[in-house]
């Protein structure tokens, strides 16, 4: 397959739909020659900043000087953002390479793998090829039954834990967190960012039932200039390099000022220019984090809001929330499989009492609300964060995806 075949088909397994579980993922990883076996990973799950926390970690660790793989989700423009070796992003002709042998591969498996199995796998596959001395590597979803929970880490990072993906992980904080906690193993050290009691008392015990040692950040980091906005990312910055720490990693204070000065994280209180905004907030705790942001930034200026959302979200909560630094919506589409249609979210607008509602294409919204005089923030999902993006940088529309 080429590039394009090979994205083709990836994408096809998305019909799958997510499957919780690692029978697969090992079995893969067994096919591909067992690469996990012949890195460090450095493995990050919880709710909230997950993906900020990883590109501290990264930055850190390659402004130390390390060869360093970096494995997110989801990307926001390109395919390839996922997958990154000391920066640069995974090379179109080793996509294709790696998911065709996984193409077949997946005929040995007892049901199809799904997209984020095969991505995940192609991952460990390239990055053990290219000998990249430390990965940090984040879950897709929970931690216990992820498909990145099949390697063995130096370290276990739990980031802020919140209600999301409930359909999956159950209802309260207690039932998220023992998923989140499944990355946690035996003799692994655990660092986590501060928790609410419940979620304490769940990673508490489970990292003492399995003998591994867990800390918690106690402070947010205070070592100079931070390259992400918001007090939440100080907290991140804290809990990276107390990670870094744990895992025995030779990083300097130097490196670490370096890394956090300099980090960029797209669509994470993503500035363009001085009237927009661009955040991927999509749950209750982070769309809290993203207000509390704005009022840093912008004090008491309102926002002209552009929001998308996907259907599994809680869609009221996040717009009750953001109606408290705005007034006028407009609703957009979101380009993914559960993505909600602007009639959708109409209602819920309603219900949150914004005083003007429009909807309409995103590309037409976005002018729109650009032609205010405010400032513009796009919330609500980090498809629409990505499509936003592509959009600013003449690029081809996103893929559709649910992962």
């Amino acid at each position: 397959m080429n590039y394009r075949d090979a994205l083709a088909w990836v994408y096809g397994r998305q019909s799958f739909g997510i499957k919780l579980g690692l029978d697969n993922t090992r079995r893969l990883l067994a096919a591909a020659g067992n690469p996990q076996s012949r890195l460090r990973f450095l493995h990050v799950a919880g709710t909230n900043g997950k993906g900020s926390t990883c590109a501290m970690m990264d930055a850190i660790l390659r402004a130390a000087g390390h060869r360093t793989g970096l494995y997110t989700s989801p990307h926001l423009v390109d395919f390839r953002e996922r997958i990154r070796l000391d920066g640069a992003m995974i090379p179109e002709d080793a996509v294709a390479e790696g998911l065709s042998l996984l193409r077949e591969a997946a005929k040995t498996c007892n049901h199809a793998p799904t997209f984020f199995e095969l991505v995940t796998v192609l991952a460990a596959w390239w990055l053990a090829r290219e000998e990249a001395e430390y990965v940090v590597w984040e879950t897709g979803m929970g931690g216990r039954l992820d498909a990145t929970n099949a390697v063995l880490p130096d370290v276990a990072v739990i980031t802020p834990i919140g209600l999301d993906h409930q359909k999956w992980l159950g209802d309260t904080l207690a039932q998220i967190a023992g998923e989140k906690a499944g990355i946690i193993k035996s003799q692994v050290p655990v660092v986590s960012a501060p928790q609410a009691q419940e979620v304490r008392e769940v990673l508490t015990s489970t990292a003492a039932g399995v003998g591994a040692p867990i800390t918690f950040v106690s402070e947010p980091w205070s070592g100079g200039a931070a390259g992400l906005a918001g007090a939440h990312q100080r907290w991140n910055a804290a809990l990276a390099c107390a990670a870094l720490r744990t895992a025995g990693v030779r990083v300097d204070a130097h490196a670490e000022v370096q890394g956090l000065s300099s980090v960029v994280w797209p669509g994470r209180f993503q500035r363009v220019g001085e009237d927009l905004v661009i955040d991927g907030a999509h749950n209750p705790s982070a769309i809290e984090t993203l207000v509390a942001t704005w009022r840093e930034v912008y004090g008491d200026v309102r926002a002209s809001l552009v929001f998308g959302a996907v259907l599994d979200k809680d869609i009221e909560a996040l717009l009750l929330a953001l109606r408290s630094i705005a007034d006028e919506v407009w609703l957009v589409p979101v380009n993914n499989l559960r993505g909600a249609s602007p009639e959708e979210l109409r209602p819920m607008a309603a219900a949150a009492r914004f005083s003007t509602i429009h909807d309409g294409p995103v590309e037409a919204s976005l002018a729109a609300a650009r032609a205010g005089g405010r400032p513009v923030l796009v919330a609500g999902s980090l498809f629409l964060a990505g499509e936003v993006l592509a959009l600013l940088e003449g690029a081809a529309r996103p893929h559709a995806t649910s992962q």
